[in-house]
Parts: C-alpha cells; structure tokens; sequence
C-alpha cells in the first residue's frame, strides 16, 4: 500500500510527455490496486486490533521503519487513495493534451505515497519524514502551471508556511520522545500521563500545534490556503479534500490520547478552530470565484473540526473524525464540478455564470446534493456530523464567556456556510441563461463526471443508511483513539424534536433568508468587510521580505567573495575544535618505541615536504609550477601507502592525484585572477607579507596539530580497537578479504550512501556554478592569464578551419586513444576484483574517467559524447538508484538496509566464484563517479568552447542602424 504510490510515480516519471493516456492509465490502476489493498486490510483492524510492520533500517543506531495500521489511519489510508482514484479518472478528462501529463501522475503519485505514509507511520521521525514529503510534494502540484506567476507565488507560499510548521513539528515530537524515553508511537502513547505531566509539555504542545495549524490552514496561518488555488482543479480537489489540509487534522486527532485533556490544549486549539470557522465562512460568502468560494469554506470546515478536538471531549472527537469523512466527500465533488464548470465554460466568476443547469442538468443535480451536504440539509451525510457539532457545543458546560457564547457563534458560522452554499448553487444554475461566456457551456463527458457520482452518492447514502454504512468504519477509526473511553453515541437520522435540531434549522433559515435579502448586493461586493486586518499574505510578504533583508546584511558583514579568506576561517575553526581535547584532558603520548626511520623512506618525505614548501612558494608567481609540484607532494603521498603497505589507499591516492591534477589543468586558466602586487616583479606590499605570514602560522599550527594527534594514536596500545572487529569479521560477515572495501560497502555502507549522495551535489554545483561562469576582462587579466586566453584563442581559430590535434601532436593523440580500451579493461579489472584484493567501485570510476578526460584531451568534447555516448546525469542517476535498490534489497531476506549478502558457487571451468549483493553497490559507486567527473569535465570544456575572442568593433560612424540598435 505504502510503496506502491512510489513505484507508480517512478514509471510515470520515465514517461514521454506524448504518453498522456499511458500515464492515465497507469496511475489510475496504481491507485485502484492500492486501494484495493487497503480495503483487503480492514478485516485485520475490524475489531480494535493493531497492525505493525518493522522493517529494520539502521539497528545500530535503534532506529527502524515502523508501519502502523489502525482504525484512523486505517481511514484516513483508504481516504487518500480511494479519491485520489477517482482524481486520476476525472484528471484524464481535465488535463490539456498540451500539458506534459506524466509529470503530473507523477507528482500526484508520489503525493499519495506520502501521504500514506504519513498516516501509516508508527514512529516520530518517520512521522515528520513523510509530513516534509507532503509539503514538497504539494509544492510541486500547486506550482505545476508553472509559467503562471500565481501559481508558482501561491506554491513557494505553501511550502514555506507548511515547511516552517513542519520544523516545528519535528521539534516537538523530539521533545516527546526525549519525556516518553523513545519515538515509537505505542510507547509514547503509554506515556501520556507522564507527558502531559511534564515541564516539557507545553512547549511540546506549542511546537505540534503549530505544526497542524499551518498544514490545516488555521487562523493566522490561514492565508496560504486561497492562493494554492491557482493549481489545477483536480489538484485542489486531492490536497484540500482528502489530503494535504487533512494532514494536521489527522496529527492533532493522532495525538489527542497524548496531548488533549488539558487547560492549554482547551484553550488553544477550541480559540483557533472557532476563529477559523467563522473568518473563513464570512470571507466565503463575499468570494466572486467559485474556488475561491470553496477554498475559504474549506478553511470553514477544518476550523469547525478544530474546534471539536480542542472540546477536550471524547464524543466531540467522534464528530470530528466524522466530520472529517464526510467533509472530504462533499468538497472533493464540489471542486470537480467547478473544474467542470471552468472547464466547459471558459470562467469561475460567479457574477457571469447563470442558468447552466439548462446546459449542464447531470453536473447541477450533483453539485446541489454536494452543496446541500455542505450546507447540512437533513438526509445527508453533512447533517450528521453538523447535528453532532451542535449537540457537543450545547453540552459544553464552562462557567466562562466562551463556553455559553458557543452555541451561539456555531449556529451564525453555520448560517453563513448555508448562505456561502446557497449562493453557489443559485448563482451557477439556475436563473437567466448566461450571457458573453468565454465558451457554449455543455454537459462533460460521461467519465469526467463518473468521480462526482461516486462521492454524491455516498453523500446520499450516508445520509440516509449512516449504520449500515459509515458506522463500523467510524467505530474502529473513534476506538483507535479513544481505546476503552470510546463514548456510545447513535448515527440516528432522527434524536427527536431537540436543541441542536431546533439549531440546526434556525442556520438553514438565517443561511437562506439573507441570500435571499443580500444576494444582489454580494455581486457588487469587492472585498471583504470587516477582515482588512487578517491580510495574512502581506504579513506573509513583509515577514519574508525582513529575513531576506537581514540574510543580505548579514552576508554583506561577514560574507566575502574571495575563497581564502572562508578557508582561514574554517581552519581555525578546526585548529579551535581539535585543540579543546588537549586543553581539557591535556596531551599524552603512547608508551609504544617508534621504529627506527629508514634513510630512503626520509630521503622521500623530504622530497614530498620540498614539493609543498615549493608549491606554496611558486603559487604566488606560476601557478602551472605550483600545481606540477602539488603533484610530487601527492606522489609521495602515494608512494608512502605503498612503504606502509596500504596498496588500497596507495592506488586511490595515485588516482585521485591523476584526475584532480587533469581537471586542475583544464581549469587552471580560469582561475581568479592574482592582485596586480603578485605580479612578477612588482613589490610586495606589507599588508601582503602579513596575511601569508598569518597563513604559514595557521598552516603550521594545523599540521603540527594533526601531526601531534596521530602520534599519540599510533603509540598507544588499543587492544579494543575497532579495526581488529573489522578484521575478523570481514570475511566471515562480509564475504571479502579486502577489508577496506568490506567497510565501505557492508559495515558502513550507509555512510558510503550519504558520500555518494554528497559527491552527487558537488558535481551538480560545480556544472552550475560553470555555467554561470563569465571570464573576467581582459583589463584585469594577469600576464599569465593572458598568455592563456591567447594560446586558446589560436587553438580556437585553428578548429574553426578545421584543423585537429593530429595536424600538431599525431603521435601523443594516437597513443591516447589506443590507451582508451587498455584502461576500460583496467577499470572492469579494478572493479571486479574489489571485494578480495585493491580495486572496487570508487577506484575503477576514476580509472574509466581518466580514460574519458584523456579522449577529451586528444579529440575534444564533441567527439567524445558523439562517440562515446557518455551521458552525466543519467550514469549518475543510475548509480545512485542502484545503490539504494541493493539497499532495499537486503528487506527482501529480512536483513537491515545494506547488508550484503554473499555466497560462493561452483561454476563450470571457473571452479568456486564469490557472489556478493555488494559488487551492486559499488557498481552504483562506478557509475556514479564516472558520471560526476564527466559532468566537471563537459562543464569546464563547454566553458572553453563558449568562450570566445572578442574581436575589435568598428567604429561608431560606419556601423549600420541595426548594428547601431
């Protein structure tokens, strides 16, 4: 149920933009086999029964993936993907051929899978995890018109609003978990006596709510909601129906056994839901567009549901998991028939719309049932829970103002959401024909509406039959929250002749009454009276305009645009930090005798520190010098692995030396370029000689540091030392003999997943950031620099007469390109033999990029990808989806993500042959580093090619008038 939304947008997503039906298709069947599923699961909580599934992620640090299925999220599950199939269907319909419609699938998938999970998950984190997933996701949905400037403002507002309630969130739910002594949800549920308790609770309780108000849209954070509309139709009708808003809904109504029960809890939420249900009905009923019309009714609803939970009683917590139902039938319907009405009329203007039930009778029928839920009129399932509604604010016994004022407040909020619900119905269908539509208004095609008759339809039902219907599915949702303190309470469609009937009709009276007396006037009404100081969007604006304002001046005061001086800052943020220990505990060295120092291993060390020394001393002047010698500090480096007989980190080094200093090469003339008092012969400025005798005391006090700490490590006795664990277990638990590689990819694959994923997003910065890259004028050009773009500017005008490194180096391009297939069979070589002997993924990725930089090298970019085919962002896409498919993999045989597995076959002729689950991985690693290193690499050269000599202008009196223009 969980994965299968997953899967679905990961298909959809792959999808041509022509393949608009095959995307239909297949997220509709998605959607009917999840749902499928969940109903198949209701007989496992029926009865009060809890289903859990662990699937273990990282047990070395407890934390596991916890899926929890009872009565509510059991409900709110089959809530979620029950009308997301019928969106799909009715999106099929609505959706433009010229709109690239897998895309869209495949948002709207993704969004339900996070969704699911949301409700499903049985731990904190996981919680907060999916809660994050639903707002990135809604982003997306609500920004998918993205060429419209409303869509992409009223989508960067919802993520920021519903992102900064989800930090919020996360920070509460830790503080639960840090009083319950874990982040499981039974566990904490078993505390709730000692959370409620706890000095800890109300900032709990702050943070959680804050969380659910601003998913829900509740006052003040309210505002994001209206402006979300400018998605498309279906899209409002998923997230603002089922969805996205029922998200906090859901939390507030998952942690009421934790949470409620409190003066705080009573308080806060009962004055935020009532102020949400009456702002939001009164600025329904002055809406012009009919989304805007439902938007602000929407925030009605969700306050009314708030306001139940925050009773602080059991059976009000019944009507709003009721009411939570049945609010999500009739809006999602009343959202499609306005998408209907857009969609055949061209308009959702209220003012212009009139009589189209002459044109459209199916699609009037159903919208009036749904509007008449909305409203509450009796026989329908909205009758039910407002009756419920009303019945627990008149026994809401206070001895406060707003306890006796309540009945009152909830019978005017429901009076203008029949007022709201009249004027919808009255303005679209009936009256005169409408007059200058955009287009001839007609009945939508059969399936189109075939979502709408769904829902109507169980308005009706649940209207009219709630026991034999809704009944046992509340029972169990009510009883997963309530447990043994469920109250009885009665779907009757008739209580008798009582207050909350006698209320219920006095609303349907007043609602209807001032349409009748104010309905024309509303046409004319431009804004909202009375609600000019809950302009939640220009505090929104003004709020973000301050801390961008402030990011400004603070980057302005301690940013700076040269890298030197933000490497200084963190060297001696390290110097600082590596010095506490010693300042603390002070400094002692091992009791082990060094051995003693062989002449030829000094001899190489004082070649290796020559090369530094020179380096930092020749970069001031040449850099080409400076870099080659930076290049002997390595190959010492290397050759210093091999003495101490490290071969893994001795081939690694030598690699990495090869390609860095390749790439270093191709950018070097790009870089900044030195102060003019750098330059050859100039004098060097005091202030100069201070800032490099403070870089050589800060270089020295690093290394001297680093020097004194390995030391002392290298000349203690460790008889507990980890690395004795690793290799005694590598071969026997891992299936390797090459311990290091064992490491990487089994013992600490997940950190090698978290550097694949970080070398991933170096890459990309590095391409974008060339990009955007313009070289600097050639006013500012040092004489090096110069001599550079002059040398590439020739090379440039040779290949636009067509000449080729051949014409001037026949002999090193041949030799690069027999070395090609030599070093591809290097790379498989170094790769196959990794989990036994030196090699693996990494290693093998930068050997075939050595083989691709030397093909740039000697035919340039564009043969390379003509020939080669060499792709970046897919070679690194699928390694990075490699190595986390072999990580899921590992559930399959009940194992923590990224165990490998192993064994050993005999095949024919080759005898006993290794196979490990880890050789998948570090393929992921292979291809990922081949496809990062290729990205730098076309990045640097395009930037090459696009650059260009600028060549002298003529002057101003003999150019034409267009080239003058």
């Amino acid at each position: 149920m969980l994965a299968l939304p997953f899967l679905g947008s990961l298909l959809s997503s792959i999808l041509p933009a022509r393949k608009r039906n095959t995307a239909g298709i297949l997220a509709g069947v998605v959607m009917l086999l999840a749902s499928v599923v969940a109903i198949g699961l209701y007989s496992s909580i029926s009865e009060g029964s809890v289903v859990r599934s662990r699937i273990p992620w990282l047990p070395s640090l407890g934390l596991e993936i916890v899926l929890r299925l009872d009565g509510l999220s059991w409900l709110f599950a089959a809530l979620v993907l029950v009308v997301g199939f019928l969106v799909v269907v009715y999106s099929r319909y609505y959706m433009s051929p010229e709109d690239p419609v897998p895309r869209f699938f495949a948002y709207l998938l993704a969004f339900a899978g996070s969704m699911v999970g949301l409700v499903l998950s049985g731990n904190l984190i996981q919680l907060v995890f999916f809660w994050e997933l639903t707002s990135l996701f809604s982003f997306l949905l609500i920004g998918y018109w993205y060429h419209n400037e409303r869509a992409r403002s009223g989508a960067r507002m919802a993520l920021i609003v519903t992102a900064t309630g989800g930090l919020c969130l996360l920070a509460g739910v830790m503080l639960l978990g840090k009083i319950a002594g874990s982040y499981d949800l039974d566990a904490v549920f078993l505390a709730a006596d000692r959370i409620r308790q706890s000095e800890l609770y109300l900032p709990a309780l702050g943070l959680i709510l804050i969380g659910a108000f601003t998913k829900s849209a509740q006052f003040p954070f309210h505002f994001w909601l209206p402006h979300a509309m400018a998605a498309p139709t279906p899209v409002s009708a998923y997230l603002h129906s089922a969805t996205l808003v029922k998200a906090g809904i859901f939390l507030l109504i998952r942690f009421w056994p934790v949470l409620a029960g409190t003066e705080a809890w009573f308080a806060t939420v009962t004055t935020v839901g009532l102020c949400t249900l009456i702002l939001g009905a009164w600025v329904a009923i002055f809406q012009q567009d009919l989304k805007g019309l439902l938007a602000y009714s929407t925030i009605s609803h969700l306050g009314l549901i708030t306001l139940l939970l925050g009773l602080n009683s059991p059976l009000a917590t019944v009507a709003a998991i009721f009411h939570t139902l049945n609010h999500a039938t009739f809006k999602a319907s009343l959202f499609m028939a306005v998408g209907i009405i857009d969609h055949e009329t061209g308009t959702r203007d209220i003012r212009k719309l009139s009589g189209l039930a002459r044109y459209m009778p199916i699609t009037a029928t159903l919208a009036v049932i749904a509007a008449g839920a909305m409203a509450g009129v009796p026989l329908l399932n909205g009758f039910l829970s407002k009756e419920m509604f009303l019945a627990e604010a008149l026994d809401l016994h206070r001895e406060s103002f707003a306890g006796r004022t309540l009945p009152f407040l909830a019978t005017l909020a429901l009076a203008f959401s029949v007022l709201y619900s009249v004027r919808f119905i009255h303005q679209s269908f009936f009256g005169p024909p409408p007059q200058d539509l955009p287009r001839e208004p007609q009945e939508a095609p059969r399936w189109m509406r075939m979502p709408i008759e769904v829902l109507v339809v169980a308005c009706l039902v649940v209207g009219m039959v709630p026991a034999l219907t809704v009944a046992p599915l509340l029972g169990a949702a009510a009883y997963s929250v309530l447990g043994p303190n469920t109250p009885s309470y009665s779907l009757a469609i008739w209580h008798g002749f009582n207050a909350p009937l006698v209320l219920s009709l006095l609303a349907l009276l007043l609602g209807a009454l001032g349409y009748v007396l104010f309905g024309k006037r509303l046409n004319r009404q431009d804004g909202t009276p009375l609600v000019g100081v809950f302009k939640g969007r220009r505090a929104f604006e003004t709020v973000l305009s301050l801390l961008i304002r402030g990011a400004r001046r603070t980057m302005e005061f301690v940013g700076t645009r040269r890298l030197q001086p933000q490497l200084r800052v963190l060297v001696l943020a390290a110097c600082f930090a590596g010095l506490l220990p010693f300042l603390r505990y002070g400094y002692q060295g091992g009791t082990k005798v060094g051995t003693p120092l062989d002449p030829a291993f000094a001899l190489i060390w004082l070649v290796g520190g020559i090369c530094a020394v020179a380096a930092a001393w020749t970069a001031k002047y040449h850099r080409f010098a400076a870099l080659i010698l930076m290049a002997g500090a390595g190959l010492v480096s290397c050759v210093s692995f091999v003495w101490l007989s490290s071969p893994d980190l001795a081939l690694t080094q030598l690699l990495v030396e090869t390609v860095t200093t390749l790439l270093l090469l191709l950018g070097l003339r790009w870089l900044p370029a030195r102060s003019r008092d750098l330059w050859p012969g100039s004098r060097t400025p005091w202030r100069v000689r201070f800032r490099r005798g403070g870089d050589v005391t800060l270089a020295l006090a690093a290394g001297s540091g680093i020097a004194l700490l390995s030391y002392a490590i290298m000349t203690r006795e460790m008889p507990n030392s980890i690395s004795r664990y690793f290799v005694e277990h590598s071969y026997p638990d891992g299936g390797g003999r090459n311990v290091v590689n064992v490491i990487l990819v089994d013992f600490r694959g997940f950190d090698t997943l978290g550097e694949m994923t970080v070398l991933a997003i170096v890459a990309l910065t590095v391409f974008a950031l060339l990009r955007r890259f313009r070289p600097a004028p050639e006013s500012v050009r040092s004489p090096e620099q110069q001599r550079l773009q002059d040398a590439s500017d020739d090379a440039r005008e040779g290949r636009e007469r067509g000449d080729t490194l051949a014409d001037y180096l026949l002999v090193p391009r041949t030799i690069m390109e027999w070395l090609f297939p030599a070093i591809i069979v290097l790379a498989f070589y170094l790769l196959m033999r990794g989990h036994d002997l030196p090699g693996g993924g990494f290693a093998a990725g930068v050997t075939m990029s050595i083989a691709l930089i030397l093909q740039y090298l000697a035919s340039g970019t564009r043969r390379v990808e003509d020939r080669l085919r060499v792709h970046p962002l897919r070679w690194m896409g699928s390694g990075l989806l490699l190595a986390v498919v072999t990580g899921l993999g590992a559930w399959w045989f009940d194992y923590p993500f990224l165990t490998s597995w192993f064994r050993y076959v005999d095949l024919p002729l080759l005898g006993e042959v290794p196979l490990a689950t880890a050789l998948l991985f570090d393929i992921g690693v292979f291809l990922l580093v081949i496809g990062a290193i290729a990205l730098i690499l076309v990045a640097i050269a395009h930037q090459s090619i696009r650059t260009t000599r600028r060549r002298p202008e003529p002057p101003l009196a003999v150019k034409s008038g267009e080239e003058e223009a």
